[in-house]
């Protein structure tokens, strides 16, 4: 690997070797080194703070007792939610905003190396949206028609038909006292009751479900506002 692509713009190029030596041994196949920042503070620091970006993830580097100890605190892009960065008179403090946890900041970040930081981080967390929104528009499938429509018809062709039943004439009569129902004549069996009709609750269609995926992509802020409204009108325009 040449080393000194990561030192172009004012790294230490032996910060660079130290680093680069440590993170190869952590990187996953396919996952490749892409920027290297190093702090670079007023006075002289033998062995300064970093941040190595790579396709896959972003290596937040302290070296500790004297070099012989680093501590590195790793994040997958999944796992951040923003970067930040402040420019200050010796340099810029770059703070990675995790979904949860605590942010955390290296200061005394050059300029240009921080600027250039935010570029790739926010790219990178650009590309990731991407991929999860393709990823779950691949979801949004047209399905046959449900099991439950085709339970329904079987057990309303098996229900037995019930009687008609007549509507009786309605009588006007004036005012007057109340006249108890005359009870049925001996021998008379009493009416059987209606059939109940078993309700069965159906599913929403493939429209329904469409819309509902996409509205749920929109509320995760996966797709825009443009891209929700154009893909409602697309599944609408199909009805």
């Amino acid at each position: 690997m040449n080393m000194e692509q990561f030192a172009q713009d004012g790294q230490d190029i032996k910060i660079i070797e130290k680093l680069i030596t440590k993170v190869q041994d952590m990187l996953t196949p396919g996952e490749k080194i892409d920027y290297i920042a190093v702090q670079k503070k007023p006075a002289v620091t033998i062995l300064p703070d970093s941040i190595t970006i790579s396709n896959k993830r972003i290596f937040m580097c302290e070296f500790t007792k004297l070099g012989l100890a680093t501590d590195f605190e790793i994040f997958g892009w999944q796992d951040i939610k923003d970067i930040a960065f402040k420019e200050e008179i010796f340099g810029s403090k770059v703070t990675v905003i995790p979904f949860t946890g605590e942010n955390l900041s290296i200061d005394y970040i050059p300029k240009v190396q921080a600027r250039k930081l935010y570029q790739y981080i926010k790219a990178a967390l650009e590309n990731y949206k991407k991929t999860e929104l393709a990823a779950e528009k691949e979801k949004i499938v047209i399905a046959p028609s449900s099991p439950r429509e085709v339970v329904v018809e079987k057990v309303e062709s098996n229900l037995p038909t019930p009687a008609p039943v007549t509507s009786p004439t309605p009588v006007i009569t004036p005012p007057s006292p109340v006249v108890q129902p005359t009870a049925s004549a001996p021998g008379t069996a009493p009416a059987a009751p209606a059939p109940v009709v078993p309700i069965v609750e159906e599913e929403d269609d493939e429209i329904t479900l469409k819309l509902k995926k996409l509205k749920t992509l929109f509320d995760k802020q996966l797709i825009t506002q443009d891209e929700y409204e154009q893909k409602k009108r697309e599944v609408l325009s199909s009805l």
